[in-house]
């Protein structure tokens, strides 16, 4: 029997192991499980060369658990070790010392084992003590055993073993009872050796006989050897995608479309990547592509793997450049990666567009759902929009799409202003803007329909790549000053009746909310009174609720222009009636404030000539009464024109039928204009 200690310039390797070789215990199982696979492929390997000429025989890989001697055991056929081997694999750890171990690895653990071929020293994160039995493959190698209780001490002695392979078998420590559960070693093997390529056996299938469970006395095969993306692309159906997708993820939709990825050079990548039903307000869900290393599972956390819009796939990508055990500092350095990660990128964009090339029905039908993903791709990755511009799709208010380049086409010679500006307008929701949609029509107007989610981004995007272009929400501006073509019209309305009218239309309609009153002049059969929203105000207060950076216009309140028509015959005889009602008051007013604003005006310049010290205080005086007094008469002068407009109901009706228009009136003011309307008729 052989003694020794392994091979490390310390004894403090294995208190470092339990602690900070690996943060989730669990991967130990995955570690073991990888080994008697690469054990096995290797036995394959000098067979199919002719160094090794006997049977190969079944190779499953067998996981037994043994709750009385609290022991996990994992054992292979494959190619099995020697005696001088087992020292030279487990005793000769390759560390330079302990303590580089330690200043360079401690905050960064995950990245250790794939550099320095830990994998097996992770049982004893779980593990009092471990052995591992051994017989090689070569003719007339004896059997050994290697045991270690944790200390750097070991043994290795000759015994007793007729089949070739290997078992490692695991004591567990009292902190590591819970993998002595069947349910939690199988939930492991799912979650890591899914589709190793090869069979990996724990306990029996069961069939329901007699009102109950029973073993059949067949293996329980928890893998697939064979998943879809092992797979040449030419031997396989939809029907095959399809059925892998189930596979990886039981319960949801169809998917849409899927990317076969199959590449050789310049680094070693394949997989198989599905576009998921996306609904525009679906929670975004990510982590649902899953990381292979030559089909042992890594992470289903790939951001830094793949740019970050194609985490919103679906599928496996398996490459064995990138290690089993993988650090975000990691993935941000290695040039592998990243060229991986611009590879997926292009091979995405080129699929959809030989889709949309070849089948554009099919390509519209999906575009809905397709729309989330291609749009979150074009804001945030420059080569993605390059190509995706060539199929990316926009829908306007009657269902059609048009690519970027049929649409600006379409619209060119109607909807470009009088400054050269290309217009698109659109509408963020048919049913709440049809008022405005459907004037928009009337002028000859195309108007988009962009309701999904990120389209606030996407807008702000396509205006820095559209030339001479902008966006405009079709309830931003009346009708003739969306797309301005011509000088505004004449006002049946003087500035000073207009002034007039501001006062008797300003009033708070709801006091979460502020309205401007402001004149337009336009055709006397357009409405008399429309409810417009400025598209920076509106468009900064969406990005704020995107998280765009915009907090400041978030916490404003929602402001809106209550614009009228002076033209219109509603307008003109609310003038007219106000001057009837009130017009002697008004004039009275009208004399003593010109009166006074004169003598400030007066007062004001002659200040402005003169040093400060140079105005005597009297002079100062007198002005400051002036300006309280003329305050005093333009406060008058509101109180009568609000008065005015609070107690007349077609004021109120006018404004009400503007919000109704543009649906915004609900509740106890709809009711209550519902009862005005029926008393005024």
């Amino acid at each position: 029997m052989q003694t020794g200690k392994i091979g490390v310039t310390t004894d403090n390797i294995f208190p470092i192991i339990k602690k900070f070789l690996y943060s989730d215990h669990e991967i130990f199982l995955r570690e073991l499980i990888s080994n008697a696979v690469d054990a096995t492929q290797k036995l394959k390997t000098i067979s199919s060369v002719g160094d090794f000429k006997g049977e190969a025989g079944d190779l499953t890989i067998r996981v037994v658990v043994d709750k009385k001697k609290k022991t996990i055991k994992v054992s292979d056929s494959g190619i099995g070790m020697t005696s001088e081997e087992l020292d030279k694999y487990l005793n000769q750890i390759a560390f330079s010392s302990a303590n580089d171990f330690l200043d360079k690895y401690k905050d960064q653990t995950n990245a250790i084992i794939g550099h320095f071929g830990l994998g097996f020293y992770s049982s004893f994160m779980v593990s009092d003590k471990v052995e591992v039995i051994t017989k090689s493959f070569q003719e007339g190698a004896p059997a050994v055993k290697w045991t270690c209780d944790g200390s750097p001490e070991f043994t290795i002695e000759e015994v007793q073993k007729e089949n070739r392979g290997t078992d490692v078998i695991l004591y567990l420590d009292k902190d590591s009872k819970e993998f002595l559960e069947e349910s939690r070693i199988e939930q492991l093997l799912k979650k890591y050796c899914k589709f190793l390529p090869v069979a990996i056996a724990f306990g029996k299938e069961q069939e329901w006989k007699d009102g109950k469970y029973v073993d059949t006395g067949k293996d329980k095969i928890i893998n697939n050897t064979k998943p879809a993306w092992t797979v040449k692309p030419a031997e396989l159906k939809e029907e095959d995608y399809n059925k892998f997708y189930r596979e990886l993820y039981p319960v949801g939709d169809e998917p849409l479309f899927n990317i076969h990825l199959n590449v050789d050079y310049p680094f070693k990548l394949t997989g198989i990547l599905y576009f998921p039903k996306i609904k525009s307000n679906i929670e975004i869900q990510k982590n649902k592509i899953q990381l292979y290393c030559n089909q042992v599972f890594v992470t289903d956390s790939v951001e830094g793997i793949v740019p970050d819009f194609l985490t919103l796939l679906h599928g496996v990508i398996d490459s064995p450049d990138i290690p089993l055990n993988v650090s975000r500092s990691y993935l941000q350095s290695d040039s592998n990666v990243k060229k991986i990660s611009a590879h997926i990128t292009k091979k995405v964009a080129d699929r959809l567009n030989e889709i949309f090339r070849n089948n554009r029905e099919e390509f519209e039908k999906k575009w809905d759902n397709l729309k989330l993903f291609i749009d979150y791709g074009m804001i945030t990755e420059e080569k993605f929009y390059e190509k995706a511009a060539k199929f990316a799709l926009l829908k306007n208010t009657d269902d059609k799409y048009f690519t970027y380049e049929e649409y600006e086409k379409l619209i060119k010679e109607n909807q470009t202003d009088k400054n050269k500006s290309l217009v698109y307008l659109y509408s963020t929701n048919k049913t709440d803007q049809f008022t405005y949609i459907e004037k928009a029509k009337k002028k000859g107007y195309d108007v988009l329909l962009l309701e999904g989610q990120l389209d606030v981004h996407l807008i702000n995007h396509l205006e820095t790549k559209f030339k001479e272009s902008r966006f405009v929400r079709v309830d931003s501006d009346v009708v003739d000053k969306l797309i301005q073509k011509e000088e505004e019209k004449e006002s049946k309305l003087t500035r000073d009746q207009q002034d007039d009218l501001s006062s008797v239309f300003n009033v708070k309609v709801k006091s979460k909310e502020m309205y401007n009153v402001v004149f337009e002049a336009l055709d006397e059969n357009e409405a008399p009174v429309i409810i417009t929203q400025s598209e920076f105000m509106r468009r900064m207060k969406d990005m704020s609720h995107l998280g765009g950076g915009m907090n400041f216009y978030g916490e404003l309140p929602d402001s809106y222009n209550l614009v009228l028509n002076p033209n219109h015959n509603l307008i003109i005889r609310i003038s007219e009636d106000l001057q009837k009602q009130e017009g002697e008051k008004l004039s009275e007013n009208d004399i003593t404030r010109k009166k006074l604003k004169e003598e400030v005006d007066f007062m004001e310049k002659d200040h402005s000539k003169k040093k400060s010290d140079e105005i005597s205080q009297v002079e100062k005086d007198d002005l400051e009464k002036l300006r309280r007094e003329l305050e005093s008469v333009e406060n008058a002068r509101k109180e009568i024109l609000e008065k005015y407009g609070s107690a007349n109901k077609v004021v109120k009706q006018l404004i009400d039928l503007a919000l109704l228009a543009n649906n915004m009136l609900k509740g106890e003011e709809l009711s209550t204009f519902v009862k005005r309307s029926v008393n005024l008729l």
